[in-house]
């Protein structure tokens, strides 16, 4: 796949890129208050596109996580984004314990799991909030789960069996003050979004709630402000990434997604900023810069449009 050549944001001044962006109106008008009162916004990074470039280099990112920590602190980020170890549970709090140590903080982590097979979806949930216990314990305020795609579309009795499981996992992690965030990669969206509508309308705001992916909606059809018009009053935390002519952008900049407009219903509608950047590379992605460099230059953006 080919990528099409863009414009360059490198030199632009910052009132060219506000202007650009359409945030020049917005910032004049000192109308920046892009968090919910008291809640202070907290910008992080998944570690997926991390691990991708250090596989780009023949290195393991995990064995380098000391490493890659005080990059990611280095480049202004709050957090970094792990995976929940469902295995061995000590594990999540000896994240948190690493993100501390590197001045970061915990706040949020990432798991998936089939709650969607009858008989063993109670299974997965009670290894799930096992492992959340001792990651709540140490810090951690947020779970983002994808369910498990099937290589098909879940049936209606599956996708029954799955909400009811996403209920029993939220009412669970409610209970020790951690929310519930759904994410969703395409296989939701397939038919018009069906398992993506059925998950939320079919259970309750403040038990099964929104991580949202602003991209991966995208690229499933469902256009920004479509998203936050339904479910926006449910985000918990974001995923933040970027494309242009519908390839991965190798930072988070201008492209396909009006990111000022989702910033400006965010700060309208006071949601939840717990704002997650998470770059990754695909077929056609053109790679110029390196990794520390694409997130420090991402990390600038969402200060630039999201005011955090």
């Amino acid at each position: 796949m080919k990528i099409l050549p863009a414009p360059s944001t490198a030199d632009w001044s910052r009132r060219e890129f506000l202007a650009a962006t359409g945030l020049l109106s917005l910032t004049a008008a000192g109308c920046f208050t892009m968090h919910p009162p008291g809640v202070a916004p907290r910008v992080g990074t998944q570690l997926y596109g991390w691990g991708q470039y250090y596989d780009r280099d023949r290195r393991k990112l995990y064995d380098n996580l000391p490493e890659a920590l005080s990059a990611i602190r280095d480049c202004g980020y709050d957090y970094a984004e792990g995976s929940l170890d469902v295995g061995r549970p000590e594990n999540n709090a000896r994240f948190a314990g690493q993100l501390q140590s590197k001045g970061m903080q915990p706040v949020s982590l990432y798991t998936g799991g089939a709650f969607h097979e009858q008989g063993k979806a109670d299974a997965t949930v009670t290894k799930i909030l096992a492992g959340a216990r001792v990651a709540r314990d140490a810090g951690f305020i947020i779970l983002n789960c994808n369910p498990d795609p099937i290589g098909r579309e879940k049936t209606d009795a599956e996708l029954q069996t799955q909400v009811a499981a996403l209920k029993a996992l939220g009412t669970g992690l409610k209970e020790w003050g951690m929310r519930l965030g759904i994410h969703h990669h395409t296989p939701e969206f397939r038919s018009g979004g069906r398992e993506y509508h059925y998950n939320f309308r079919n259970s309750p705001a403040g038990l099964v709630d929104f991580c949202y992916d602003v991209h991966w909606a995208y690229r499933g059809g469902v256009m920004p402000m479509e998203a936050l018009n339904e479910y926006g009053d449910r985000v918990v935390s974001w995923h933040l990434r970027q494309s242009r002519n519908k390839i991965w952008w190798e930072d988070l900049a201008l492209g396909d997604i009006d990111y000022a407009a989702v910033a400006s219903v965010a700060q309208k509608r006071k949601l939840p900023p717990y704002y997650t950047v998470e770059l990754a590379i695909e077929n056609g992605t053109k790679i110029t810069r390196g990794v520390v460099e694409n997130h420090r230059r991402s990390r600038d953006y969402v200060r630039e449009v999201f005011r955090a």
